[in-house]
């Protein structure tokens, strides 16, 4: 299969003629990865007309919440994956977790919409055969290439949003826009609506896992970052504002996942309802491509610092990482028993927490390695970034407080698993049970080729990175950078 060591060298040390000249995402293809990994398009988004009482709480929450929670954690994302243009990103068991989780609602989703043209697959005989058809297939798209899963995201994307362009165009007569103002404070579910927002504005860090594999990264994914934001806040709240302000405010308890596919039909008629469906199983595709993708590569990532072994690390002829692919793909075999909300509930939980060790690191970094190289760098102080995250961490830990029992049992054993993974990896490094690749992490060294960035063609090597490396070999780092 032409398998090559993760580093892009050969036994020797030579370059791999596998990932010699191997295509870099360019700014458009990032884009609609991230726009795949943090929303994909309307699709449900509804529940947060109901759980909100109404469309006006439905319509703030995606205008502030892309402020207080949204924009905070892009740009911490484009901060530091410029400053490590390397794969994996934010390298951690409860974030792995947290995103094999959410790839797990894709398959499901994309047969519910098929359902309602395909009744047979309401039932177990065949919906199972079909589940593993549809991931089996998606992973394959995967596992032939990023670039190719790149460019798939920008036709998927184009085509996921379409629907609601023609649907705004046509609810444009019959707007009355005293309806975006509707709310009944006596019915809003606070633990679903801040659960809806925040499951469909979260995961910006996943792009973060791709870095390495991206053109010129410290002018391309900054640039992605302000294009994806604009693009997700965009593609909630036209398609809601045309929805909520066409139709009969009396309607809103009937805002729930799928009715944009009625929306669409009562706005356009049974063409446009179709069109509707059709792009939401498309962009559940995407979503799952886009997830499986930074999941795998965070795995990768992972073991090119020597936090797993080195088989996670192995590349196929096409640049992918084989066994990190498979193995994300199995995670999301095993979780699609889980119901809807159940996925959501656990996923949000664990992604929360794994933020908040993100913005702890961040406010480190900035505290303990001021000099540190940063080709995007927040235009703001110590304190300033300090303050700066206080508003997305209080968030999180009010959704963190609004989870079930079931979660915080469910929860606390993946987050105790994850402490004792790092003592249990350095244990099989001592005993040599398997293959890890010598780094800065492991060694109390470090390699040329995580320091050194590109800059006007020269490279050049940062002394403050290298400082960072050898601290956490060092053991200097607490338990934020090992347990995460």
């Amino acid at each position: 299969m032409g398998e090559t060591d993760g580093s892009g060298q050969g036994p020797e040390g030579t370059e791999s003629p596998t990932t010699k000249g191997r295509p870099k995402l360019s700014v458009l293809p990032l884009v609609a990865l991230i726009f795949y990994d943090v929303s994909g398009g309307p699709f449900g988004i509804e529940d947060s007309v109901r759980t909100g009482g109404g469309p006006l709480l439905a319509l703030l929450g995606f205008l502030l919440f892309p402020l207080i929670w949204s924009i905070p954690e892009a740009l911490i994302t484009a901060e530091l994956a410029t400053c490590f243009p390397e794969n994996g990103g934010y390298e951690g068991l409860w974030k792995w977790c947290s995103g094999a989780i959410d790839n797990a609602l894709y398959p499901v989703l994309f047969l519910d919409y098929l359902k309602h043209s395909v009744p047979a697959l309401e039932h177990p005989s065949y919906r199972v055969p079909a589940l593993l058809a549809v991931t089996i297939a998606l992973t394959y798209l995967n596992y032939r290439g990023l670039h190719i899963v790149g460019f798939s995201a920008v036709a998927l994307a184009a085509f996921s949003l379409l629907p609601f362009v023609a649907m705004t165009i046509l609810a444009i007569p019959k707007l009355q826009p005293r309806r975006w103002l509707v709310v009944d404070l006596r019915k809003v579910q606070w633990k679903g609506y801040f659960n809806n927002m925040f499951w469909n504005l979260n995961y910006w860090d996943k792009a973060s896992t791709l870095a390495g594999e991206v053109e010129d990264p410290s002018r391309t994914f900054p640039r992605a970052i302000y294009g994806a934001v604009a693009l997700v806040v965009a593609s909630y709240l036209v398609p809601l504002m045309a929805g909520t302000g066409a139709l009969d405010r009396s309607k809103t308890e009937e805002w729930s996942d799928g009715y944009f596919a009625q929306v669409g039909l009562l706005i356009g008629g049974v063409w446009l309802k179709l069109w509707i469906q059709a792009a939401a199983g498309m962009s559940n595709m995407g979503l799952f491509e886009a997830e499986m993708t930074s999941d795998a590569f965070q795995l990768l990532g992972m073991s090119e610092i020597g936090m797993l072994p080195a088989i996670f690390a192995n590349r196929s002829k096409y640049g992918t990482p084989t066994i990190s692919i498979l193995c994300s793909a199995t995670g999301v075999l095993l979780l699609s028993w889980l119901s809807f909300q159940q996925i959501i509930e656990f996923l949000n939980f664990l992604y929360a927490l794994g933020m908040l060790l993100e913005f702890a690191a961040f406010v480190r970094l900035r505290i303990k390695k001021p000099d540190l190289h940063r080709p995007y760098r927040i235009p703001l102080g110590t304190f300033g970034v300090t303050v700066f995250c206080l508003p997305p961490s209080l968030l999180i830990v009010l959704v963190m407080s609004l989870a079930s029992a079931r979660t915080f049992i469910v929860s606390g054993i993946v987050i105790l698993f994850g402490f004792l993974l790092y003592p249990g990896i350095e244990y099989a490094k001592e005993r040599r049970w398997a293959v890890f690749y010598s780094t800065p992490m492991s060694s109390g060294g470090y390699s040329d080729t995580i320091p050194v960035i590109s800059q006007q063609d020269e490279h050049v090597v940062d002394e403050a990175s290298k400082s960072l490396l050898k601290d956490a070999a060092q053991g200097s780092s607490d338990g934020v950078f090992k347990s995460a």
